[in-house]
């Protein structure tokens, strides 16, 4: 069934309830790759609860699955695929909160009938007793079976552009072959990422890693070199998804700084392809 543009757009959720403790908060930083040395003291903070500090990034995980818009719409979920994600830090997320989110659809865009559609949703958090907006995420998606709807065909959001020149700073991040099934704990229990049956039915010969625990290994690396381990720097993180990591790679991320925006690219060492693109990191000035 085609994409009703109008009933999409009117697409809400507000007053989702949801809370995580400071068990969720190292549990994250862990399916991302915190304290693969244990006697790393610059990364304990992330995962042990004296003095924990939490990581921006585990904003896309908190109440995973909880009022989820485009689950309740007529897209076909065997074609979509996660396109870009970003988080706007209006304050640093507690180590531990009850959270309130309210999501809505920003824009739909026709990208032709064999091209796809591409949707754009936004997710607010905030805290539930103060009332303070904590974080706002913007999701798009490439719906790949869903094109020829008739929505606008222009105005979706444009990719942040890399500098030509060579990166100021690269950081290497090694993945564990478990790693995805430590991040599925987090939320996202995607069997794609986990049982090798499902993950050749998808056409991979292999199951993949969560691209948003991609996601949040390029926001480690950035933490641990010009944040220089204050997460708190963090005020927003952009990115294109470009292709998928395999559980056991290498990801590099090259970082080139201007002011208080960082940009940066991560790639697969072992197979030399660009697996995030478009990275916008800005930091609090």
């Amino acid at each position: 069934m085609a994409i009703n543009y109008d009933e999409l757009m009117q697409a809400k959720s507000t007053g989702v309830a949801a809370s995580y403790r400071d068990r969720e908060t190292m549990l994250y930083a862990l399916g991302i790759g915190f304290m693969r040395d244990p006697m790393n003291a610059n990364e304990l903070p992330f995962v042990y609860e004296n003095g924990l500090k939490t990581v921006p990034t585990m904003a896309t995980v908190i109440g995973w699955g909880a009022g989820s818009l485009l689950s309740r719409t007529e897209i076909n979920y065997l074609m979509v695929v996660h396109g870009e994600q970003r988080i706007t830090m209006h304050k640093p997320l507690p180590i531990a909160a009850d959270v309130i989110l309210d999501e809505r659809v920003l824009g739909a865009f026709d990208k032709g009938k064999d091209k796809g559609a591409v949707i754009v949703t936004e997710r607010v958090m905030k805290e539930k007793t103060s009332g303070d907006k904590l974080c706002t995420l913007v999701n798009t998606t490439f719906a790949r079976g869903d094109g020829g709807f008739g929505g606008p065909k222009e105005g979706a959001p444009e990719p942040h552009q890399l500098p030509t020149r060579a990166a100021e700073v690269v950081h290497e991040a090694d993945t564990r072959a478990d790693q995805a099934f430590l991040y599925a704990l987090s939320g996202d229990r995607n069997p794609l990422h986990r049982d090798p049956n499902v993950a050749k039915m998808a056409g991979f010969p292999k199951p993949i890693l969560h691209g948003l625990c991609t996601y949040g290994t390029a926001c480690r690396s950035v933490i641990s070199t010009i944040c220089k381990y204050d997460p708190t720097k963090i005020t927003g993180f952009d990115v294109r998804f470009s292709a998928p990591v395999f559980p056991g790679e290498t990801i590099v991320t090259e970082m080139w700084v201007d002011g208080n925006i960082v940009s940066f690219r991560s790639k697969v060492k072992e197979r030399d392809i660009v697996v995030l693109n478009n990275g916008k990191c800005t930091l609090a000035s």
